[in-house]
């Protein structure tokens, strides 16, 4: 049998009954109040019976950190009945359940709800038609936002998660720290690149410490970044390499790399045609295991991401319309591309599957 389908054992102990995770997707699904709707709870529920972990939605750690419409939240105690039913409805089916705790910074939408304050490392746009320009925080400010990623662990731990992911991927407030295109500080939070890892790095040095604190020893840390930004002035790999570097070196459970496709050289190098996760792997050394994902669908697929350097395999898409996929994987079968009312998906997902051009890679919405 491949290893695919073999218990993994994280840093921490905690023990995955396969390589397979659920990636993180945005559902836009949450009740009025921001809390799990009972969609949701379907949906995650029907997602976690096969795989060894489900990685949730982006969770908001604070009401500023909402990126985008009915987004789930943690951003108190009044949040915790709705992700106890979160961390229920994954870990009923077997699966490791993660909550990723999520700030936007820059690239929240405007005007989610009255008085709206985004805000970010710096006062600079980001390059995208929604965004407006974002009130740069104060120092004291920027250490009450790593209170509350704090506050949301030890919450999500009352919740009887399994363990956290910190989203510093797709240009949001933890990346918007480390980038050269976002962050302009002079304080002890910019300048050098080794001045702005100070963000992202505390972050994870708290956390660990509160997972000692309060939750299991296997109680599981995980770390999503972007290897890449394509703005003259923003992250480069080399930038990645430091940041990887850094964080292999710390007592986490493992890396996420965020790709669209788990084969994807280099955006700002069209000369490069090495994989970013083979060079992702190469830095890492065996020190944390690292979540490859990017259009997985098969088992190929999934066996090749594992050759090229991925020690856990992220599905996304294909999860969507096929939730036995791993058992199709394993049986050597196709999947299920055709994503229908059948699905159990929440609705606001389901219609904005239905304006995206998913039949350009061989999927199919049906009514």
């Amino acid at each position: 049998m491949s290893t695919l389908f073999k218990e993994f054992t994280l840093n921490h102990g905690a023990v995955l009954r396969n390589r397979f995770c659920l990636a993180p997707m945005t559902t836009y699904s949450a009740n009025d109040d921001l809390t799990l709707s009972c969609e949701e709870e379907v949906y995650y529920e029907s997602r976690s019976k096969e795989l060894g972990m489900v990685i949730t939605a982006a969770c908001a750690v604070n009401k500023n950190a909402q990126a985008f419409p009915y987004q789930i939240s943690a951003r108190d105690s009044r949040y915790l009945d709705s992700l106890e039913r979160l961390a229920k409805a994954i870990k009923k089916g077997g699966a490791k359940a993660i909550l990723q705790l999520h700030h936007g910074g820059r690239m929240n939408v405007p005007d989610l709800y009255a008085n709206q304050d985004i805000v970010s490392a710096s006062a600079i746009k980001a390059n995208r038609d929604y965004c407006v320009t974002p009130r740069e925080l104060n120092n004291s400010e920027v250490y009450d936002i790593i209170d509350d990623f704090i506050e949301a662990i030890i919450l999500a731990i009352k919740a009887g998660f399994d363990g956290i992911e910190l989203h510093g991927a797709n240009t949001y407030l933890i990346q918007q720290f480390f980038s050269a295109n976002s962050n302009h500080r002079t304080d002890e939070f910019g300048g050098d690149n080794f001045k702005r890892l100070k963000f992202p790095l505390l972050l994870v040095k708290r956390a660990i410490n509160t997972a000692k604190l309060y939750a299991k020893e296997d109680f599981i840390i995980g770390y999503r970044f972007s290897p890449e930004e394509v703005e003259e002035d923003g992250i480069t790999l080399n930038h990645t390499f430091l940041l990887v570097d850094e964080l292999s070196n710390m007592d986490i459970d493992y890396l996420h790399i965020s790709l669209g496709s788990y084969k994807q050289t280099s955006l700002r190098n069209p000369n490069d045609t090495v994989p970013i996760i083979k060079k992702i792997h190469n830095i890492i050394n065996g020190r944390v295991p690292l979540i490859g994902v990017g259009g997985i669908e098969t088992f190929d697929d999934a066996r090749e991401a594992l050759h090229l350097g991925s020690d856990l395999i992220a599905l996304g898409k294909i999860t969507l319309s096929d939730p036995d996929i791993v058992s199709k994987m394993k049986n050597h079968q196709l999947p299920n591309k055709i994503i229908s009312s059948q699905s159990l998906l929440p609705k606001p997902l389901f219609e904005r599957l239905k304006k995206w051009d998913l039949e350009k890679t061989g999927y199919k919405i049906i009514e």
